[in-house]
């Protein structure tokens, strides 16, 4: 028996969020300085973002200049995976990547053993 590739594999990202934390003109600017060139800032949320579609240098030195913006100004990080955008036109994690065994054992934390997942 054979199977078929699937034409349309569902693409997967991580998106990491950065909350800006409160603070005064100086502080805000030291948090600019460190997060401007690993991730993109929206005004409206005071939220930097960042798509992360390979776990590579370029990543880690996002995820860490993220947590290092938590470290010192207080900010809120968090990590999510996400359905690629179809504008998206970096790297991807596949369903049979690294990210989906990620989320399933993600999932799978809290469950009983041999108990089926809720769909």
């Amino acid at each position: 028996m054979t199977s078929t590739p699937d034409p349309n594999p569902v693409r997967w990202l991580l998106e990491v969020t950065a909350a800006a934390a409160p603070a005064d003109l100086a502080a805000f600017e030291a948090q600019r300085q460190l997060l401007r060139s690993a991730a993109q800032y929206d005004q409206v949320s005071r939220t930097w973002w960042a798509y992360l579609g390979v776990l590579d240098v370029r990543a880690l030195d996002v995820l860490q200049r993220l947590y290092e913006a938590a470290r010192r100004f207080g900010t809120e990080v968090t990590v999510r995976a996400i359905v690629a955008p179809d504008a998206w036109k970096g790297p991807c994690f596949t369903v049979a990547g690294e990210l989906a065994a990620l989320a399933s054992a993600q999932a799978d934390r809290g469950r009983s053993l041999g108990q089926l997942p809720i769909s």
